[in-house]
């Protein structure tokens, strides 16, 4: 059995009379790249603060490496946390901003300058060490933050939204470089977001939050392809719920079968309607269908299908198809 690094039992949060986290239990392994999805609101950010110990629960109990912290004061919990603001020095250079935890805590120069070296080098920017912040990208920036924290050797490093200030390409690199630095140091991440890709791009496993809850706890895989509810199947990816014959339906959009309504059945399930408007996206075109019944469904094929569906325009008549096996049947439905 793998070891756990965090221990959450029963976590309860009020503020201003409202409950924010509502017994919420979870464990989080040794090693493992955790992210609380969620959207705002749903409690995600404040549950990462009380394990930081920058909030106290109203109850329940929460344990670093085996140890009860729940009332111990942030500056004694094994843990750093990096946030989307870096909060660098800029009067310092980028090797004294990831020295300066050590000299706090009076590590010996020598000591920690090779520590704060080594740190540098986790993150590939071991060449820049005497550059002012001032003078470095903002992704650069983002790994002198995450070097800081690193070089303290804590148990848990917390991440609360740390990409939320870079733009699109820059996150998307980035993504791929915070899970390789979590690979090669090993420490237990514990990531807040409310960018569904980030979580599925670099998490071991992703807790959705919603409404101070957690509605489902899985792999990318699980929670994208079994989703628990209509609320996990709407705010990851995107999902079409159809409730036909008693059975509520997530059925994802490259799930689907499109062609023209004349078109010999080739799914167990048919319906047919009018294609409202067709998006291309480079890689993929997104088809959105007004159906008879009366909702709109999206389908997505990949563009190395284009020339099948070169005539399907606004205004087309066309039918939309799946098999038992292309939905997941939910369990309970939200009113």
């Amino acid at each position: 059995m793998a070891d756990v690094a965090v221990a959450i039992r029963e976590i309860v949060k009020h503020f201003s009379g409202n409950v924010v986290v509502n017994g919420v239990s979870l464990s989080i392994e040794t090693g493992e790249f955790f992210t609380m999805l969620g959207p705002s609101g749903s409690g995600k950010t404040t549950l990462l603060r009380m394990i930081a110990g920058f909030e106290r629960p109203d109850a329940g109990v929460i344990e670093l490496q085996g140890r009860d912290v729940t009332h111990q004061p942030a500056n004694v919990r094994p843990v750093n946390t990096v946030f989307q603001d870096y909060a660098l020095f800029p009067h310092l250079s980028v090797a004294a901003n990831v020295e300066y935890g050590l000299r706090v805590r009076r590590v010996p120069r020598a000591q920690r300058r090779e520590r704060a070296r080594t740190a540098l080098e986790m993150v590939r920017l071991a060449h820049l060490g005497e550059r002012r912040p001032g003078q470095l990208s903002g992704g650069q920036r983002q790994r002198v933050a995450l070097a800081r924290a690193i070089v303290n050797e804590p148990a848990v490093l917390l991440l609360d939204e740390p990409l939320g200030a870079l733009d699109l390409k820059l996150r998307q690199e980035m993504q791929v470089e915070l899970k390789a630095i979590q690979r090669r140091v090993g420490i237990t991440f514990i990531y807040v977001t409310h960018d569904q890709e980030e979580a599925m791009a670099m998490s071991d496993r992703i807790a959705i939050m919603n409404d101070g809850v957690i509605e489902q706890l899985g792999t990318p895989r699980e929670v994208y392809e079994n989703p628990a509810s209509p609320f996990v199947a709407r705010f990851i990816g995107t999902s079409n719920i159809l409730t036909r014959k008693g059975t509520t339906w997530s059925l994802r959009p490259e799930r689907l079968h499109l062609d023209l309504e004349g078109a010999p059945p080739a799914t167990h399930h048919r319906e047919v309607g009018t294609l409202r408007d067709v998006v291309y996206l480079g890689m993929n075109t997104r088809f959105v269908i007004d159906l008879d019944a009366g909702e709109e469904v999206i389908v997505v094929r990949a563009n190395a299908e284009a020339g099948r569906y070169a005539t399907f325009d606004a205004g087309t008549r066309v039918a939309v198809g799946w098999n038992d096996v292309d939905g997941v049947a939910l369990d309970r439905v939200v009113v």
